[in-house]
């Protein structure tokens, strides 16, 4: 006798932010952020049909910004948004007070949620995660988006502690970027949180046991093939879906893996005619080397949409 097929998954929680969410490079010219860069590019993301807009985190440059500049980059990307499409800015810290700060700053700008990177370098136990995300999500009164990125905050945010937080109301998503499917699993198949891959090149995976879509890096250079695949998926077609994930992958991985994100991205944006400037120390420009490299790869890949 056949075993019985499992129900299906209810929808989750914040499906409003299921399909192609971009993380914004911060534009910088001079030294100073290069405002009309940024409008350019929320325009750019807003044509191309991208769910949603993530400024401020790793791609941002965040932790190189200044608080006032973070503040302004935050309120700009809203009112340059203008609702053409969601606004999930990053306002994590390792000082719960001062992402309590940010999160309410962004709140009150007009942001859609906020996206909310573990506690780094101080590396908190599970419960000191737990209650910080807790402080966050009781001080505002829109989504909160956990960032599970170990390999940049030296803490992993185990499933349990995910657990735990998706019972605390207006925790509704979780960027996952830890590369364990086993740990996505075990999170999509116990809550109901919508879960969105923090890796391009994991994204196809991740949409197969559950997940609702990506906060891509690459959509900053190709949305509408991120969106292609997104949609492939959804309408049962993994052929498609596959051959668009291995038409993304040698892109995915060199804009991730020449260097320290966002460099390689910004490298590209500016090939494809849409400079966004400089990156801050203590990041600097590619080498001659892995720049040669990125723009065979680059060129291998097709036409991108030029500035």
């Amino acid at each position: 006798m056949a075993a019985a097929t499992p129900s299906p998954s209810p929808a989750t929680r914040a499906e409003q932010f299921a399909g192609l969410s971009v993380a914004i490079v911060t534009p910088f010219k001079d030294g100073r952020i290069d405002e009309p860069r940024l409008k350019e590019q929320i325009d750019f993301q807003a044509a191309a049909g991208t769910t949603c807009i993530c400024p401020v985190g790793t791609t941002g440059e965040s932790p190189t910004l200044t608080h006032e500049e973070h503040d302004r980059v935050i309120a700009e990307s809203i009112q340059a948004a203008a609702g053409r499409l969601l606004v999930m800015p990053g306002t994590g810290s390792n000082s719960t007070a001062e992402a309590l700060r940010l999160s309410k700053h962004a709140a009150k700008e007009g942001a859609d949620a906020v996206l909310v990177v573990g506690p780094y370098y101080n590396r908190p136990t599970q419960q000191g995660i737990y209650e910080h995300y807790k402080a966050i999500a009781e001080a505002i009164d829109i989504p909160v988006c956990v960032y599970n990125i170990p390999s940049r905050t030296g803490r992993n945010i185990e499933p349990e502690t995910i657990q735990r937080l998706a019972e605390i109301p207006g925790i509704d998503l979780l960027k996952e970027a830890t590369g364990s499917m086993d740990q996505a699993s075990q999170v999509i198949g116990t809550t109901n949180l919508t879960v969105l891959s923090g890796d391009d090149s994991m994204t196809l995976p991740l949409l197969s046991i559950g997940g609702r879509g990506v906060v891509s890096v690459v959509g900053n250079l190709v949305p509408a093939d991120m969106k292609a695949l997104l949609a492939a998926f959804d309408a049962g077609d993994l052929a498609a879906a596959r051959c668009w994930h291995h038409k993304l992958f040698s892109l995915c991985r060199d804009l991730l893996g020449l260097a320290s994100n966002p460099i390689p991205i910004k490298a590209a944006m500016q090939m494809a005619g849409r400079d966004t400037g400089e990156v801050r120390l203590p990041l600097v420009p590619l080498d001659d080397a892995s720049r040669q490299r990125l723009e065979a790869v680059v060129n291998a890949y097709g036409p991108v949409p030029q500035g």
